[in-house]
């Protein structure tokens, strides 16, 4: 049985095939769904004592008051100070690239002058309180929390509140560190649904925040999923993908290697190849085999691999970019000589590596662009978290006692034909500085 699906774009059941490898949707769990929305209900009413109850079934974490769950500052300063000398300087090596990139995409406020004197605009403002979900114990990702902290602290963030389940008490150490790294303002060891709950509604020991980032289990997801629009969320993020397009010149080693590293995080998730040389192709087949006995999670990313992961054969690397495009992977890897040519043909994306040193999971830690990327073909119309996820823009207009006389001519022309009096009559009053028309 092959490790992996073999296609070919020139056979007439390719985009068949293709299609139902590429097909996922996010089952809602009924069972799931219907838990989450008692306990959101549970928090919405009770508040703390419906947080600490729940915070006690199922990380059995005793408290009397939410002010115990609070992880002290001293506490991340010391997990940061315990750190073996080469995880600190990784974690901090991350974090200083990861705010060097994100500083970039800061966006300022900016006004324009019309020559009547009309000032027209836009207020550039950051979100005044995030809340920020870390899984715990053994699903502890450090790295995450800096991608999604980092730039919320560069937008101007006032307050970042993380919350982080610590089952049976356990708190992870590097997690800690890195909330001192990147500059949260609070931890309270909470996590699942109630803690999604307390975020977005408050309770009286939680302010409640603007937007909830970050990931988290299917419970995390359904919460985030139903408190949209009393808050804002990042996305409900699908399994992980790579994407690599090669001209057949890279060890194939590396290429294994690379689908590897996406089809390790589960199941689900989803490694493609895509190469116009079949020899190269069956060589990359190989190094698979040879190479998936000495993975730790072999059996992780032996179902992956059967089950959505595919090597296509293709014409040439023109058509390529076009099933890359159709794809829209989360991470796409070009592979190739002059991987700036190809790069110019993709329009769909969530992060794009060039050359055949770019690996993957260099992105995911520390190259510096985000991490938290599109998944399931959302890349065709979402971006990667950034700095603009935390901030948001008001449009500025102060318009001329000339600009009021001119705009207001067209505004209630266009009122009247919508039947809508009062505001033609609005516009109408500042014709002629206060006299109605």
């Amino acid at each position: 049985m092959s490790l992996i699906n073999r296609l070919d774009t020139r056979s007439d059941d390719f985009r068949t095939r293709l299609h139902a490898l590429l097909a996922f949707e996010a089952s809602e769990d009924a069972s799931i769904e219907r838990a989450v929305a008692d306990i959101l209900l549970d928090v919405r009413t009770r508040g703390d004592g419906a947080v600490l109850e729940y915070t006690h079934r199922f990380d059995r974490v005793q408290a009397a008051s939410i002010r115990e769950l609070d992880i002290p500052r001293a506490d991340w300063a010391a997990a940061l100070e315990a750190l073996p000398r080469e995880q600190r300087a990784a974690l901090e090596a991350a974090a200083d690239r990861i705010r060097s990139y994100h500083e970039r995409q800061r966006t300022e406020t900016w006004t324009y002058t019309e020559p009547d004197g009309t000032v027209l605009g836009q207020k550039v403002t950051p979100l005044d309180r995030v809340g920020l979900y870390v899984p715990g114990g053994k699903a502890a990702y450090p790295s995450s929390l800096l991608m999604n902290a980092i730039p919320a602290k560069v937008a101007g963030v006032g307050e970042v509140v993380m919350v982080t389940p610590t089952p049976d008490g356990v708190r992870n150490p590097m997690v800690l560190a890195a909330a001192a790294i990147a500059g949260v303002d609070r931890a309270i060891a909470i996590g699942g649904a109630q803690a999604v709950g307390a975020l977005a509604y408050g309770t009286p020991s939680i302010a409640p925040v603007d937007k909830i980032v970050g990931p988290g289990n299917a419970y995390v997801a359904a919460a985030k999923r139903r408190v949209y629009g009393t808050v804002g969320i990042d996305m409900i993020a699908g399994p992980s993908e790579i994407l690599v397009i090669c001209d057949g010149n890279t060890p194939a080693d590396w290429i294994a290697m690379d689908l590897f590293s996406q089809a390790e995080h589960d199941e689900l998730a989803q490694a493609i190849l895509l190469c116009p040389d079949a020899g190269y192709i069956a060589q990359v087949e190989a190094a698979i085999a040879r190479l998936l006995p000495t993975m730790p999670r072999a059996q992780i990313i032996r179902t992956s691999l059967a089950n959505r992961g595919a090597l296509i054969l293709v014409r040439d690397l023109e058509e390529a970019c076009a099933i890359a495009n159709d794809i829209a992977p989360e991470h796409l890897e070009i592979s190739t000589a002059e991987p700036e040519r190809w790069a110019d043909l993709i329009r769909h994306a969530g992060a794009i590596f060039m050359g055949t040193h770019s690996s993957e999971s260099l992105g995911d830690y520390c190259a510096g662009p985000n991490h938290v990327l599109p998944t399931s073909r959302t890349a065709r119309f979402s971006s990667p978290l950034g700095v603009y996820d935390f901030q948001k823009r008001s449009s500025l207009i102060k318009v001329s006692g000339a600009g009021a006389r001119t705009l207001g001519r067209v505004a209630a022309t266009l009122a009247h034909g919508e039947g809508l009096q009062a505001h033609a009559r609005s516009a109408e009053y500042r014709l002629d500085d206060g006299s109605a028309s």
